[in-house]
């Protein structure tokens, strides 16, 4: 197989080292410049949709799509609650536990309607309306007097029984209003958060600040983001008639198939989990090469919803750019 091909063995991986430079190998020209890389590289989407992202980078380091990676899961700006003020809460759940719910709940606030919190100031001139989203939570359980004869359902016999992410509401602050044209809400409304019986109330309001992934898992956008390399099927000897349909049966659904003649081929390597079943087989020894592409990398990216997966992955070049400029103009680049 190629330099560029990782290979896949019964017992072993092979063609696995790496260099020190991105890109490199020990045979050819392969000198850094700007243009060939921008002829080379490619950007494959398979799909998007409002939670989900897959696509294909392909022609680039691996150094680079593990950067993206790692910044979109732990580096990307987004909101969550930070402070949480009990004024009431005679439920069963604890304070502490109460406002480690709230914390997790993903919230559709555009990040970069806010500043960062300066945290060397006190915690009474922290929190300004420029870096902080207030939600409140004011909610009391009583019985419902209209409620169904017979019924057992607690959300027939007692109103707000059961207390939703919904329930946050957004309390603009100064001139929060006007700026926050869409209001911050939660991105799952039907988030439990606690269930009530008659008498039963809690009133809250939660400080919410920008934050990333490093600091706390409460403001990492993506629920994953991960990547895998693009699988190499190379058939090296016809394999026909049963055989074929064997063959075929060691790989999931749709990544090979066999023509009009019998003969099996390779129809959609992308989908296939290089499970190396095939290799269990002495049928098939000596007539399949496996490998992966090591330049060729599968994203897979899910949103927890408080943003889209396009957006995590355009603000993870954009904080990656940034670093790479603060290293240019640093002194230890110079």
């Amino acid at each position: 197989m190629s330099d560029n091909i990782v290979g896949i063995e019964y017992n072993r991986v092979t063609n696995t080292s790496s260099t020190d430079f991105p890109g490199h190998s020990a045979n050819g020209d392969f000198s850094w410049d700007i243009e060939k890389f921008k002829d080379s590289f490619d950007i494959q989407i398979s799909y998007i949709t409002e939670r989900t992202a897959n696509f294909d980078l392909v022609n680039i380091d691996t150094s680079i799509a593990n950067a993206f990676r790692r910044v979109m899961i732990a580096e990307v700006p987004s909101v969550a609650a930070e402070a949480v003020y009990m004024f009431m809460n005679t439920s069963v759940i604890q304070d502490e536990v109460l406002a480690h719910r709230i914390g997790l709940i993903p919230l559709k606030v555009d990040p970069d309607l806010l500043n960062w919190v300066d945290k060397t100031l006190d915690e009474n001139e922290r929190y300004t309306e420029e870096n902080t989203v207030v939600l409140s939570l004011d909610v009391v359980c009583t019985k419902n007097s209209h409620a169904p004869k017979n019924s057992t359902n607690p959300k027939e016999l007692y109103k707000n029984a059961h207390i939703y992410a919904k329930d946050l509401k957004f309390e603009p602050q100064g001139g929060q209003a006007e700026r926050f044209k869409i209001k911050p809400v939660a991105a799952d409304p039907d988030i439990l958060l606690a269930k009530l019986r008659p008498g039963q109330e809690i009133s809250l309001r939660a400080h919410c600040i920008l934050g990333i992934g490093s600091d706390h898992a409460k403001f990492s956008p993506v629920a994953t983001a991960s990547y895998r390399l693009m699988p190499v099927i190379n058939i090296t000897e016809p394999i026909r008639g049963d055989s074929a349909k064997r063959f075929q049966k060691c790989f999931p659904s749709g990544v090979i198939g066999i023509n009009k003649n019998g003969e099996a081929y390779v129809k959609d390597a992308r989908k296939d989990t290089v499970s190396r079943e095939v290799l269990r087989h002495e049928e098939f020894n000596g007539k399949v090469k496996l490998g992966r592409k090591r330049d060729h990398f599968i994203f897979n990216v899910e949103s927890t919803g408080a943003m889209s997966p396009e957006e995590i992955f355009f603000k993870s070049v954009r904080v990656l750019k940034n670093k790479a400029q603060y290293l240019r103009n640093c002194p230890i680049g110079q």
